[in-house]
């Protein structure tokens, strides 16, 4: 009899993941066959009972029941503990840390303090913003607060544009730093073209939700749009 229950525990272990897994599939299903062009990346159960998490390959989220037969979007909250907190937004800060955080080190412009560093942003970026240049102004600041600054290229009039070019010219450039200085300060800079991550970049802004520039990720993840000074920054990161 106790060989027997083993068995039965051990047939009934073996099952689990495919009882854990059908919603998953049957949420697939019945979403792709109404929108073929939707790609899914994960499925998940969210916080709330009954309700799974989808997310998209635009890091979009949708909220399903265990068919996904209905579905919505927006923004997820509990109030567990008597704090209001965003759980759509604590999972699009994971998405946005994974993603910039895989952006290899050589193909961003990076501005590195000369002492410790204490704290690193990522920004979405434009050669011709206004407040793009009024923020690459806050630069040497940022890295004397031992802040450094990782420049993703942004070109809101989008690939192929003057403001595109103008990227890609400081990117192939020797020296890319000062390249992309003189650029932001409405200089011209020598015409270039080679293999470059530009028009990558720019796409990673869409799908991480970047609709203008300058636009500021934290290590967390978190977006911060719009030019902030250098010292407004380092009291927000609890540098100052």
């Amino acid at each position: 009899m106790k060989v027997y229950k083993r068995l039965l525990v051990s047939s009934l272990i073996a099952l689990l993941p495919s009882f854990l897994m059908a919603g998953e599939v049957e949420i697939k299903k019945n979403l792709i066959k109404a929108m073929p062009s939707l790609e899914i990346q994960s499925v998940s159960k969210s916080e709330m009972p009954g309700v799974y998490m989808v997310e998209s390959s635009n890091s979009e989220i949708l909220f399903t029941d265990e068919s996904g037969t209905f579905f919505l979007t927006g923004e997820l909250y509990t109030t567990v503990g008597g704090q209001i907190n965003n759980l759509s937004e604590v999972r699009k800060k994971k998405i946005r840390s994974d993603k910039i955080s895989a952006v290899k080190l050589d193909e961003k412009i990076v501005f590195t303090p000369k002492g410790e560093t204490l704290a690193k942003i990522a920004v979405f970026t434009d050669i011709d913003c206004g407040y793009c240049r009024k923020l690459h102004k806050e630069v040497p600041r940022m890295n004397e607060l031992g802040i450094e600054v990782s420049y993703l290229a942004y070109p809101r009039a989008g690939v192929g544009s003057d403001s595109y070019n103008k990227f890609v010219s400081a990117w192939c450039s020797d020296d890319k730093l000062g390249a992309l200085t003189l650029a932001k300060n409405g200089r011209s800079i020598p015409s270039k073209n080679c293999k470059n991550p530009v028009s990558d970049q720019f796409q990673l802004g869409q799908v991480l939700g970047v609709t203008g520039t300058p636009a500021i990720v934290l290590e967390d993840g978190t977006l911060v749009p719009g030019y902030l000074s250098a010292d407004k920054l380092a009291k927000g990161l609890g540098i100052l």
